[in-house]
């Protein structure tokens, strides 16, 4: 499902002849089902990884293959279209729509889709992915009148709405307490297994990321895998 062959990563940095080397000689692959997690130092270029796979960043050098299509031959338009279908992400923040209720925020990534025919099926999806999550309860309350672990899982929800194959998660678990972190990371598991979509997540959290399958580390600018104490 997933390529990355020889991904680097370079940014200008001002009095450097070289620049800022963030990632190099990135090569692995992810098939369909499987999940890995990615672990490093603060500032180690994780979020930059994840933003390359996803199409939100280009790489500097490499090839990122997602179901054998090359990324870098894609334009604006077919990299965002290959996100609201084919890619779901989760971040730290939740970013969901405050206006909005849960479920009309777990329906925006279906706004794009112009098929009228298949509306009413993926209406009976959010309601049922949300009752699976335990909100069933909270179809129309508004994200203020949530909390963070429930936040959290409306924007996993959200984002498997379109039944991607890729789901991208950063540092999912970043801003919740305990108990909270501990939900989500059943839920990743959980629908890793039952909806069969490739998962990767990038944490600080060793503990999240044993849970979720082999752990890579990103340090200084290689990915190797970590090995089990």
């Amino acid at each position: 499902m997933l390529e990355l062959v020889d991904v680097a990563k370079n940014y200008e940095s001002p009095g450097a002849k070289e620049g800022l080397c963030v990632l190099k000689d990135i090569t692995f692959k992810l098939e369909e089902g499987e999940s890995i997690a990615v672990v490093g130092p603060s500032g180690s270029g994780k979020s930059t990884l994840l933003n390359i796979i996803g199409g939100l960043d280009r790489p500097s050098a490499g090839r990122v293959l997602f179901e054998d299509r090359d990324l870098a031959e894609m334009d604006d338009a077919e990299l965002a279209h290959l996100r609201n279908q084919d890619i779901g992400f989760v971040f730290q923040l939740h970013h969901l729509l405050a206006q909005c209720t849960v479920l009309e925020n777990v329906l925006v990534p279906t706004l794009v889709d112009k098929d009228r025919a298949s509306k009413k099926d993926v209406y009976q999806r959010a309601v049922d992915m949300l009752g699976r999550v335990g909100l069933s309860e909270h179809l129309l309350h508004r994200p203020g009148e949530l909390s963070g672990g429930q936040r959290q899982r409306v924007a996993v929800v959200r984002a498997l709405i379109n039944r991607p194959g890729l789901l991208l998660a950063d540092e999912p678990t970043g801003s919740l307490d305990e108990d909270s972190s501990q939900n989500i990371a059943d839920l990743l598991v959980e629908l890793n297994r039952s909806e069969q979509v490739a998962l990767i997540v990038v944490t600080h959290s060793l503990s999240l990321a044993e849970r979720i399958g082999p752990v890579l580390e990103l340090r200084e600018g290689m990915l190797t895998e970590r090995s089990r104490a």
